[in-house]
């Protein structure tokens, strides 16, 4: 399926760049439209607020809220000005636990989301949560794009995170549109079960998925030299000089990763290159 609808959501002035260049980048190649939500967050959390507290303090904290959306989207506004694509944008006022539900509302009407890489210096808790609302609430495919890292508008350089999962298939199916513009498509597996159905072909199956749609595709199995699986994912990805990395997001409980980390939580902490994500 052709990517004609791309989304993103805004959270904070300071990280509508890498957002933003990325989306316009897409939106150019695949003559897409671009929505931006523009979110304040309402501190006030109604709801779970005290029930001391005053309708006045609440009233200012969805005020702040509100003011925060606007400046949000002025400052977005005018940086789309002068893009060239077709895009609007909108304000949302959210207390942060309604987050997911608001984000979701409308990620799920996109083809593709795009973000700004949560957990790093600078990222609040409304970024991960704005994530984490696409993958979750919308089921949309997202690319998260790390602070001071361009987005290619036609990878060349292609890596396949592939650990034979749902959520790993899904992601391939869902970059294909991105995959079939690529060079270079690399299906890389990371010390694959001795005791697993393609054991002695690991990462066929999906080698030939992906031939069958005309793409050029090579496997490389790596041994686990490292103490996690993301460290040898990002090793490999600096190795080959790939554009992106294509993964399923989240193979584990989002509370599981938080508590215990996994790949996707590493790889959304550490990343130096663009994520293709999907559930």
């Amino acid at each position: 399926m052709p990517i004609k609808s791309l989304f993103t959501v805004l959270t904070d002035p300071a990280l509508i760049a890498p957002a933003l260049d990325a989306a316009i980048v897409l939106a150019r190649k695949h003559d897409a439209n671009l929505d931006i939500m523009c979110i304040g967050v309402d501190a006030s959390q109604i709801g779970y607020f005290h029930a001391s507290a005053s309708a006045a303090l609440v009233e200012q904290c969805l005020a702040r809220a509100q003011d925060r959306a606007s400046e949000i989207k002025t400052a977005a506004d005018d940086y789309m000005k002068n893009s060239g694509v077709h895009w609007c944008s909108q304000i949302e006022v959210a207390p942060m636990a309604d987050m997911g539900r608001r984000i979701g509302a409308e990620a799920r009407f996109a083809d593709l989301a795009v973000l700004p890489q949560p957990y790093t210096d600078g990222a609040g808790g409304e970024v991960e949560a704005a994530a984490e609302a696409c993958l979750f609430n919308g089921r949309v495919p997202t690319v998260i794009i790390p602070k001071g890292v361009e987005m290619p508008a036609a990878p060349e350089r292609i890596m396949i995170a592939w650990n034979d999962s749902f959520e790993a298939m899904s992601a391939v199916r869902n970059a294909l549109p991105i995959l079939s513009q690529a060079a270079q498509v690399h299906v890389v597996i990371v010390d694959p079960p001795v005791q697993g159905p393609d054991r002695s072909d690991p990462g066929g199956r999906v080698s030939q998925f992906l031939a069958r749609h005309g793409l050029n595709v090579e496997i490389d199995v790596l041994a686990r030299t490292l103490p996690r699986v993301s460290d040898v994912l990002m090793r490999h990805a600096v190795d080959m000089n790939a554009d992106l990395m294509v993964l399923g997001a989240y193979g584990r409980s989002r509370l599981s990763e938080a508590m215990f980390g996994g790949t996707t939580r590493n790889l959304l902490e550490n990343a130096h290159l663009p994520l293709f994500m999907s559930r």
